[in-house]
């Protein structure tokens, strides 16, 4: 009895490791495979958002790395939480991925007082593919034209101000609430569903300033249709080296923020290699880099660890200056 039974304990493990090595030999199988059918980009905002842009931007490119199709699916709605929560639901496959950003990842955490997801645990990073910077734009109407005059009407005539962003607690809004404190001056917050709804009543003269992605909002300055005011990266950029920087008036002042891929937490590290280099071979494509270029991104080609790096670090800065801005969570 005693050698059936030691028989039978040696026969059970021999079965648990075979058992094991095939399932890592199916999983390895399954990365390898990758894909084997389309995949859908979950996009937390509405066409034409930034974000939007360089998913169409990117996707031909990527596609044809991967020999698969791919669907780009908006889903926007509460400041992109809405497709955000969408992404961290989805099966961890590879199959269904999305749009990230600063703003879902780093900043609401901060400036909501829940989230249906936790930024910190519920995504795989893949890859940061740009960083942005936003725009500050005027109606035509508005008594000002440089930033200058911007805060010397807000200080003249305080809470008057009114600013749409295309959410409360968003990076834009957080972005111009810190512009706020350094600049000494008071606003109106008007927070939108998207940034196209921003500009739609920019140039209706139902809100007196914007802030946002400046590929939302070029066609609109070019046309225009409404003022540039500032820009909130550090030097002049390419798009226009008319538009005047921030720091400028307001030295040191610089708020950039980031777009790029993730998925849902449980990823298999091999397929999210593979989509990082897909996205990669489509940034390095000279017509995809232009057009980022000109839609006022700066192209990123990095790993999926440097995408986690920035999603940490940036992560720790925004929760510094929430509580340094006295920020109430909503």
């Amino acid at each position: 009895m005693k050698v059936f039974i030691m028989n039978l304990k040696k026969h059970t493990w021999a079965t648990f490791v075979l058992g094991f090595i095939l399932s890592i030999f199916a999983i390895s199988s399954f990365a390898q495979n990758f894909p084997t059918k389309p995949i859908k980009i979950i996009v937390p905002f509405p066409p034409g958002e930034t974000g939007d842009i360089m998913s169409r931007l990117i996707v031909p490119k990527m596609s044809e790395k991967l020999g698969q199709a791919i669907v780009i699916d908006n889903r926007p709605g509460a400041s992109g939480i809405l497709g955000t929560d969408l992404i961290a639901k989805s099966e961890p496959d590879g199959y269904t991925i999305g749009v990230g950003q600063g703003g879902n990842l780093v900043t609401l955490p901060h400036t909501k007082l829940s989230l249906p997801y936790n930024a910190q645990k519920d995504f795989t990073p893949i890859t940061v593919s740009t960083f942005n910077f936003l725009a500050i734009v005027a109606s035509n109407n508005t008594p000002f034209k440089t930033l200058p005059e911007m805060i010397a009407y807000a200080k003249a005539n305080p809470g008057k101000l009114t600013v749409g962003t295309n959410g409360e607690g968003g990076f834009p809004h957080l972005t111009f609430e810190h512009l706020a404190q350094a600049g000494n001056f008071t606003f109106t917050h008007i927070p939108y569903k998207g940034a196209n709804q921003v500009i739609t009543d920019l140039m209706g003269g139902q809100i007196m300033v914007g802030i946002g992605s400046i590929a939302s909002q070029i066609t609109q300055v070019n046309g225009g249709l409404i003022k540039m005011i500032a820009v909130t990266n550090g030097t002049r950029v390419t798009v226009n080296p008319n538009f005047p920087t921030v720091t400028e008036t307001i030295p040191g002042w610089i708020s950039n923020g980031w777009f790029g891929f993730i998925g849902p937490a449980g990823m298999n590290p091999q397929i999210v290699l593979k989509l990082n280099e897909a996205i990669n071979y489509a940034l390095k494509d000279p017509a995809v880099r232009d057009q980022l270029n000109q839609a006022g991104l700066i192209v990123s080609t990095e790993s999926p660890q440097f995408a986690n790096d920035v999603i940490k670090k940036d992560y720790a800065k925004y929760g510094k200056l929430v509580k340094d801005i006295n920020f109430k969570p909503q």
